[in-house]
């Protein structure tokens, strides 16, 4: 505490501070002499703040992360994919840059280094979750997270929409590959087709979930979260007459099981660049191609804005060419 007395014609102000030396000085005046003190015990402070931070550990952004992964993350259906993501942002040195260090340049800096590594639709989706993570800290959790931190940051832009279509051939080298491997993978891709359901979605599925008598199948476990059924063709139903199943998983594989059976498929058929979720694309391309109206194909697809369903559908353009040549014939317009 500081003390003010009167010593003579002038002021002596002295501050005490357990653990400091008491320190003294004269003044002629009162008023400078409560300046003086005050002063002094508000560097005494400064310090005694500094040092308390000293002791404590350093909150930093691996923190953040690991509680947002316990709070958020794992109660994601795509918490899988989710945490692969973040295992890149904990790999990269801003995972130890201090909470309250933080600012937009060390964003800027993690995007342009995974820019050089990865795709940028890899880097948005990595980004979204450590902005999120950000964003979730500061305004609900109450940490010094600045707020530019998780607004004043640019994404790189979305890559072009892919548009990988199965080329002449390469689908009876794939059911051709499918036979030497699991029992499940020619009925698994040859489903995927006629139907445009996707991979997790094709997994999900029971028997109990098929009506083959009506010819439809209802999933429960979409990726938006909403129930679907999906008419089936007859084709889909003859594939699933001939696995004859009466209960349980129609493909009783994991996920991992069937992506290794997939790349082992593909090295085998000696094709590159084809995805399972391309199946998907092809399905909904041939949906439209075969004549099917917008709201048809998303009752198909379960797409809820139309702009996404485009976005998966890529005719081509013999398609199209042969389409208007039929129709010209029709009207004959030759004549």
């Amino acid at each position: 505490m500081a003390s003010i007395r009167k010593r003579g014609g002038t002021w002596q102000a002295q501050v005490r501070r357990e653990g400091h030396c008491a320190t003294s000085k004269t003044f002629r005046t009162k008023a400078a002499a409560i300046k003086w003190a005050r002063d002094q015990e508000s560097r005494l402070d400064d310090g005694e703040m500094r040092a308390e931070a000293r002791k404590e550990p350093s909150l930093r952004l691996r923190n953040l992360l690991e509680r947002y992964e316990q709070a958020i993350t794992r109660h994601k259906r795509g918490k899988a994919a989710e945490r692969a993501h973040m295992g890149a942002i904990y790999r990269h040195p801003i995972a130890n840059v201090s909470v309250k260090r933080f600012t937009p340049a060390h964003i800027a800096n993690y995007r342009d280094d995974r820019l050089s590594v990865v795709s940028p639709s890899t880097v948005r989706r990595e980004m979204v979750i450590l902005l999120h993570c950000l964003r979730i800290a500061a305004e609900e959790w109450q940490y010094p997270v600045p707020k530019q931190c998780f607004s004043a940051v640019s994404r790189p832009r979305e890559s072009a929409a892919r548009c990988r279509r199965l080329m002449p051939g390469e689908l009876q080298l794939i059911l051709d590959e499918c036979d030497n491997g699991p029992s499940y993978l020619k009925p698994l891709v040859l489903l995927a087709l006629e139907t445009g359901m996707r991979r997790g979605e094709l997994l999900s599925l029971t028997w109990r979930s098929v009506d083959l008598n009506q010819g439809l199948a209802y999933l429960k476990d979409t990726k938006n979260g909403e129930e679907r059924t999906v008419p089936l063709s007859a084709a889909a139903r003859d594939v699933l007459l001939s696995m004859a199943g009466i209960s349980g998983k129609v493909f009783p594989a994991t996920p991992n099981a069937t992506r290794l059976a997939w790349e082992r498929m593909k090295r085998r058929a000696g094709i590159e660049d084809l995805r399972f979720h391309d199946l998907r694309h092809e399905a909904i391309s041939h949906f439209f191609e075969i004549g099917l109206s917008l709201p048809e194909v998303a009752l198909i697809s379960g797409h809820k804005d139309p702009r996404m369903l485009l976005r998966y559908t890529h005719l081509t353009a013999k398609s199209v060419a042969d389409k208007l040549f039929s129709f010209s014939k029709e009207q004959d317009y030759a004549k």
